[in-house]
């Protein structure tokens, strides 16, 4: 009876799966054949398999409207970008995606070259300033694309968890002009630890990896007749490009962020000098 249960039981949870929908069909029958052949492979003690359920339990007991643990699991076990390569197939004349993060929150509205950072982060951070232009596939420029931005501080906090942070700190909001070109002024981002006070940093220290993510800005780039983008900029010379640990670096991301002295050209970003510049043309694929 126990083989019979072994070897018969996927198939007798397969055959009672009689979902209306053909895409849930597929789904949830893959589900339970990759599901138990993982149980029959590792052979998990009770004792193993109800700490495992208690893990997913913890997880989603550590998501509020701040933080979102299940992504977080998701990242850092490469799944998130697994999802993205799927579905970003070989572009290679469009910006490349990367992971949404679970630091994605309201923002607010900016007008071009505003500052973004404020509180103390502004006065401790390194001036940065950010432009570029968002582009179509041939080249053409996109007026009035949305490009919602966020970021950690200097010392690798978001806003959201930091409770000495203004809200909706390092993050804004802002509208391509007609040659489809955008600027902000910001602080320079810093390299920070994902968040490892729940099950995800249990999960992290049993692996024996480390939490690091390398120093970044996100870019979520919508316009209308183009795909969304979800994307990021890496600090080049960053020491975790190599080792992030969500897997979500990619190098046509990697910009230099320019330590600057001209004080005519911070004269014209409305910044005083030394500071930080970085450039970057998005291209956006068409619907």
């Amino acid at each position: 009876m126990q083989n019979l249960i072994e070897t018969a039981l996927t198939d007798l949870v397969i055959s009672r799966i009689k979902a209306e929908n053909s895409r849930n069909q597929e789904v949830l029958t893959k589900l339970v054949k990759h599901l138990h052949a993982f149980v029959k492979d590792v052979e998990p003690t009770e004792e193993e398999w109800f700490k495992a359920i208690n893990f997913l339990t913890q997880t989603g007991q550590k998501c509020d409207d701040k933080r979102q643990e299940f992504i977080l699991f998701s990242d850092v076990l490469g799944v998130s970008m697994l999802v993205d390569a799927i579905n970003h197939r070989s572009k290679s004349t469009i910006t490349e995606t990367t992971v949404k993060g679970p630091f994605h929150a309201a923002a607010q509205a900016f007008e071009a070259g505003e500052n973004i950072a404020r509180g103390i982060e502004a006065e401790r951070g390194e001036t940065t300033v950010v432009h570029g232009r968002v582009l179509a596939p041939e080249g053409n420029p996109v007026a009035n694309a949305t490009l919602d931005v966020w970021q950690s501080d200097d010392i690798g906090y978001y806003d959201v968890q930091d409770v000495n942070q203004p809200q909706m700190n390092l993050r804004g909001i802002f509208k391509t002009n007609a040659n489809g070109e955008f600027w902000f002024r910001t602080i320079k981002p810093a390299a920070y630890p994902v968040p490892t006070d729940g099950p995800v940093g249990d999960l992290l220290r049993a692996s024996g990896r480390h939490a690091m993510r390398p120093a970044h800005i996100h870019f979520w780039i919508k316009a209308e007749g183009y795909q969304d983008i979800i994307t990021h900029l890496f600090v080049e010379g960053d020491e975790y490009l190599e080792s992030d640990a969500v897997f979500g670096v990619k190098d046509s991301l990697v910009i230099p962020f320019v330590k600057n002295t001209d004080t005519d050209l911070a004269a014209k970003w409305k910044v005083t000098a030394p500071f930080f510049e970085a450039h970057y043309d998005f291209t956006l694929a068409k619907k």
